[in-house]
C-alpha cells in the first residue's frame, strides 16, 4: 500500500492469489469499490465463507481444505508485513494439520483496527516449527 516491495509484499500477493484460485475471480474485478480480500473477509465474518468457492467446482472439493486455505490466505494478507508468515511457514501450514489461528481483519480494510497488539506470535509458532 505504501509502494514498498519486499518478500513480505510477495506473501501478501500470494494470499490474494490463493483467494483468486478459490473464488475463480480476479482481485481487479472488484476495484475501485472494494477488493476480493474485503469481499471474502465480509463473508467470513458473516459465517458464509463457503459462498466464495468457485461454483464451477460443484461439490468436488473438501470443505476443510478450502477453509484452511482461506485462513492461510488471511494470514498472508495481514496489514503489517512483520506479522505475515514467510513462505516456508506457509508451506508448513499447507502441508500439515496443525491448528491455525483464527484470522483477523486483513489489510484491505477501510475500517482498520487500531489494535497494534496483533502479535506475530502465531506466525512465530510456524517459524519455530520450521526450525525443527
Amino acid at each position: 500500500m505504501r509502494g514498498l516491495f519486499s518478500v513480505k509484499s510477495d506473501i501478501y500477493s500470494y494470499g490474494v492469489l490463493v483467494l483468486e484460485i478459490i473464488t475463480g475471480i480476479k482481485n481487479t474485478s472488484y476495484y475501485p469499490r472494494s477488493s476480493l480480500v474485503e469481499q471474502v473477509w465480509n463473508l467470513w465474518e458473516e459465517g458464509n465463507e463457503l459462498e466464495v468457492v468457485d461454483s464451477s467446482l460443484g461439490e468436488s472439493y473438501h470443505v476443510d481444505e478450502v477453509l484452511r486455505c482461506i485462513k492461510i490466505a488471511f494470514l498472508c494478507v495481514k496489514e503489517y508485513a512483520a506479522d505475515r508468515p514467510n513462505m516456508s511457514a506457509v508451506l508448513l501450514m499447507l502441508g500439515s494439520n496443525a491448528d491455525l489461528p483464527d484470522p483477523i481483519r486483513p489489510a484491505f480494510s477501510l475500517e482498520r483496527s487500531n489494535n497494534t497488539e496483533d502479535s506475530s506470535a502465531n506466525v512465530n509458532e510456524y517459524t519455530t516449527l520450521e526450525a525443527r
